[in-house]
C-alpha cells in the first residue's frame, strides 16, 4: 500500500503538530501508512528579516506547494494563520482540523506580573504589529522590540533578560507542552484584551485538488464547527487582499445557525479600529466588517497596498 509522503516545515512546532495530526488520522485509518518530509521555507530562513521586508504572503507554505504540486508530497499540514486567502492553482484544503486555543499570552521574566503591572517603558518582544497595536492601545508607554525566531529560542531569549514579556500564541505553547512546564510566568490575553489572528490556533492539510481519494480520507479529519469559522475569518483576509503580516485580527464564533464576527484593523497611526457583526451568511458578515473597517478609516492602509 502506497505510503503517503507529509510535507511540514523542519520547526519543532510545525514537525510536532504535523505528527499529531498524522496520528489522528492513522489512529482512524490503521491501515494506512505516512511519512514526514520536512522543508525550510523562505521564512524560516530569512529569521533576521521581518516578514514585512520578506513579504508576508505564503513565505511559510510556497516551497511546500510546490513540493505537493510536483508530486514530490502527498499532503501538507500548515498553521492556517500562515496561508494566504488564495491558495496556488492545483491546491485544495482538504481538512481543517478541530481548533486549538485561539488567544494569544504574555510571558514574563519576572513571576507575579500582569500586562496591566508591567513597569513604565517595559520591553516587549513581538514582530506582530497585530498584537503591537493592541498592546500599546491598553499601555501606551510599553516598548517593542522585534522577535523572531522557533519558541524554544523565544522563551531563552526572555529569560536571559533581553525582553521583559514576549507575546505568543497559547496554541503553539500548549502543543509542544509548554503550559505545563510550571516555571513559565503566563498570562493568556483574552480576545476582549488582544483580538487573534485569522485563523489562529487551527491546522489546514492541503492536498493536491484532484486527488480524490486522499481527499475523501483527510474528510475524516475535518471540525465543521472550526472549518466554517475559519471560512468567515478568511473571508475577510479575502476581502482586504491582506496576509498575516498585516495589522488585522479576526475571530468568528458559530452558535447554532448564527455568527459572531469580530474583526480589527490598525490605522496608520496605530489606532485600533474595530467592529463585531452577527448574522447568519459569514460571507455577508466579512464583506460588512470590512466596509465598516473601511467606513471608520482604517482600510487603504500603505500595508494594503501590496
Amino acid at each position: 500500500m502506497k505510503v503517503i509522503k507529509v510535507g511540514t516545515r523542519k520547526s519543532k512546532l510545525a514537525m510536532t503538530q504535523t505528527q499529531q495530526l498524522v496520528d489522528q488520522l492513522k489512529k482512524l485509518h490503521p491501515e494506512r501508512d505516512f511519512v514526514l518530509v520536512p522543508y525550510t521555507t523562505k521564512g524560516d530562513r530569512l529569521t533576521h528579516v521581518s516578514l514585512q521586508e520578506i513579504g508576508g504572503k505564503g513565505v511559510f507554505v510556497k516551497e511546500i506547494e510546490r513540493a505537493l504540486l510536483a508530486g514530490e508530497i502527498d499532503m501538507a499540514v500548515h498553521s492556517l494563520k500562515d496561508m494566504p486567502a488564495k491558495l496556488a492553482e492545483g491546491c485544495a484544503l482538504g481538512a481543517i482540523s478541530q481548533r486549538e486555543d485561539v488567544r494569544d499570552c504574555l510571558i514574563f521574566r519576572q513571576a507575579g506580573q500582569t500586562l496591566a503591572d508591567l513597569p513604565k517603558g517595559a520591553l516587549i518582544g513581538t514582530s506582530s504589529i497585530r498584537r503591537q497595536v493592541q498592546l500599546q492601545a491598553q499601555r501606551p508607554d510599553l516598548t517593542f522590540k522585534p522577535l523572531r525566531g522557533n519558541i524554544d529560542t523565544r522563551i531563552k531569549k526572555l529569560e536571559e533578560g533581553e525582553y521583559d514579556a514576549i507575546v505568543l500564541a497559547m496554541a503553539g505553547l500548549k502543543r509542544l507542552g509548554w503550559l505545563d512546564q510550571s516555571h513559565l510566568h503566563i498570562q493568556p490575553l483574552e480576545t476582549s484584551l488582544c483580538l487573534p489572528a485569522i485563523s489562529q490556533g487551527a491546522l489546514a492539510v492541503e492536498c493536491r485538488e484532484e486527488d480524490e481519494e486522499l481527499r475523501s480520507l483527510l474528510a475524516t479529519v475535518q471540525d465543521e464547527k472550526t472549518a466554517a469559522e475559519v471560512e468567515v475569518e478568511r473571508a475577510v483576509l479575502a476581502q482586504m487582499n491582506a496576509d498575516c503580516t498585516f495589522p488585522i485580527a479576526a475571530f468568528a464564533q458559530k452558535n447554532g445557525q448564527d455568527y459572531q464576527l469580530e474583526a480589527m484593523l490598525a490605522k496608520e497611526d496605530g489606532q485600533c479600529v474595530f467592529v463585531i457583526l452577527q448574522g447568519q451568511d459569514g460571507q455577508q458578515l466579512a464583506e460588512q466588517a470590512v466596509r465598516q473597517l473601511a467606513d471608520k478609516g482604517a482600510v487603504g492602509m500603505p500595508w494594503l497596498k501590496k
